[in-house]
């Protein structure tokens, strides 16, 4: 205990007993140990992303025309559409989320804890359920709804992503400035918006991201007026099979994506390094009762989509009848599904539950290789994880088409023809969701208490003993919680699956898109009543992961 004792108050200080040098394992083999770690998500990344992205590239190159596609004044304008359509969602998100942000980090009422997990909801949705949702508003859709359903996507991502560096700001400083004859918004303005701008950009880039690269939203809402980088790219790959075209797309839009990627990973260094204190919760005082209802006002709006898209599962042309839910067990009017509706839940079921043990596999080594990264004192070891993190950060910003189509091009070539197996669809999901997995783990595991760790290698434990009996009890709930994250999102991903599953075996999302393109007042209920009973899951499990970060107050970034 006397050398656990001095490997904590010392952090490894150079003097040590000859036992400790003994038993303290050797730096190469540490190093050795971390390579072998850091080969399975590289390795998944190169083979399940890299390969089929670079395919895919790299035939629309061979295939000529590249230079005609980038001088189409309309593909600029599908750009600047893309482009402008997501920035506008990035503001209004940013705009309705700094006001919950202040309700969760400052004030303290009752109801503000089933707050946090309602503004999350919509976030882990599935977009064919939200693309519905305000379809059921706009039934003509428009640029208006594609606006705002994305902008609902993500004011979770800016409540909670500011609300946690909110809630950790000294309010000294913001009393200082009022006690010296500031008003509460000058104090605002000058004191806390300063401080809070690192959490806000890096919110901000993670939405425009989002946002840029919406995919089932858009063509629910957009249809054929509306289309964006992505809805372009599937076009162009799936119906006219101008790889080119879509090469070229795929291009402009990665270009896009490693831009937002570089901001937010500098806003959130900044934000890392940004100085805190404390600062309790209370009740709102004066003008923070107008924060207060503003927040109630983006909540009430949040809500308004999804009570309109349980009304629609509902209403039928005789009134209201259950007659979409009975429906599920069929295959539709005039057979529009080749599988009942339960049949495909069920197969949602089991293949997010597939995706979400393979992410979670992967998600966490990349996790612990990069803590140990982070805490290496080389210059070079720090580079190298950033460097790392922002690849593991490339999957959200790439067409999903594109590697669903890279999978069928490329993964013959693995044994067993991958292109044929029942975990194509899982290896796709999973590549969407390690990167919330890492953004929520590795937050988790850089919080713990590294003089425990050194203390544990002082007494001899090897480092698989140490991540066994130090950071998995510390970090296991939070796990679990980012293992439900991960299993929500997979559920309702439709952008790859909707191009790699097969007629015979849909996932619930693909169903609903399938009833939505048939004719029958049947399918459209039977499309409404699925999109709720994914809804109902959703909620569910995301009261469950908020339950589960409540005991270490917040898991990740989320």
């Amino acid at each position: 205990m006397a050398h656990a004792r001095a490997a904590v108050t010392s952090g490894g200080s150079a003097t040590r007993s000859p036992r400790t040098a003994a038993v303290a394992p050797p730096r190469t083999s540490r190093g050795f140990g971390l390579a072998l770690l850091g080969l399975a998500p590289i390795g998944f990344l190169v083979v399940f992303f890299a390969w089929p992205v670079v395919a895919i590239v790299g035939r629309g190159f061979a295939d000529g025309g590249l230079d005609v596609v980038l001088g189409d004044p309309r593909t600029w304008q599908l750009a600047a559409f893309t482009l402008g359509s997501a920035a506008a969602s990035t503001a209004v998100a940013v705009l309705a989320g700094l006001p919950v942000a202040f309700l969760l980090a400052r004030v303290r009422l009752p109801g503000v804890g089933l707050v946090r997990t309602l503004v999350l909801v919509p976030f882990v949705l599935p977009t064919v359920v939200v693309g519905l949702a305000f379809r059921a508003l706009w039934p003509d859709g428009g640029v208006l709804p594609i606006v705002l359903a994305n902008a609902f996507f993500n004011v979770a991502v800016v409540a909670r992503t500011v609300a946690g560096l909110w809630a950790r700001l000294d309010a000294r400083t913001t009393d200082a400035a009022r006690a010296l004859g500031a008003s509460p918004w000058r104090a605002f303005r000058s004191v806390t918006l300063p401080a809070l701008a690192p959490a806000i950009a890096s919110a901000a880039a993670v939405v425009f991201l989002f946002c840029a690269t919406s995919f089932g939203v858009v063509l629910i809402l957009g249809g054929a007026r509306y289309r964006t980088l992505e809805t372009e790219i599937y076009l162009r790959t799936v119906d006219l099979l101008d790889l080119s075209g879509a090469a070229a797309l795929s291009l402009i839009q990665f270009a896009a994506v490693v831009a937002a990627l570089v901001l937010g990973g500098l806003a959130r260094r900044r934000k890392e390094g940004a100085r805190t204190g404390s600062g309790p919760a209370r009740r709102p005082r004066g003008g923070e009762w107008w924060v207060v209802g503003a927040a109630g006002v983006v909540l009430a709006t949040l809500v308004t989509p999804i009570v309109a898209l349980l009304a629609e599962s509902l209403s039928t042309e005789d009134g209201w009848s259950f007659a979409g839910y009975r429906a599920l067990t069929s295959t539709g009017e005039k057979g529009a599904l080749q599988v009942s509706g339960w049949d495909a839940a069920l197969n949602s079921l089991k293949v997010a539950i597939d995706a979400t043990l393979l992410a979670m596999v992967v998600g966490v080594l990349a996790s612990v290789v990069l803590v140990a990264l982070r805490r290496s004192p080389a210059r070079a070891a720090r580079g190298l994880g950033e460097t790392m993190d922002a690849v593991l950060m490339l999957p959200l910003g790439v067409s999903a088409v594109t590697v669903g189509f890279g999978y069928l091009v490329t993964l013959d070539a693995l044994p067993g023809d991958l292109r044929t197996s029942p975990y194509l669809v899982p290896l796709a999901q999973a590549l969407v969701i390690i990167p919330l997995i890492v953004r929520m783990v590795l937050p988790v595991l850089r919080s713990v208490d590294v003089r425990l760790r050194q203390a544990a290698s002082t007494l001899g434990a090897s480092p698989l003993r140490v991540w066994r009996e130090i950071d998995l009890p510390l970090t296991l709930r939070p796990l679990v919680a980012a293992a439900g994250f991960g299993f929500v999102v997979a559920l309702g991903e439709f952008g790859a699956t909707s191009f790699l599953a097969r007629p015979a075996a849909p996932t619930l999302p693909v169903a609903v898109a399938t009833l939505m393109a048939r004719p029958g007042e049947l399918n459209n209920q039977m499309a409404y009543a699925a999109c709720a009973l994914l809804m109902l899951v959703t909620v569910l499990a995301v009261a469950l992961i908020d339950r589960l970060g409540a005991a270490r107050g917040r898991v990740g970034e989320f």
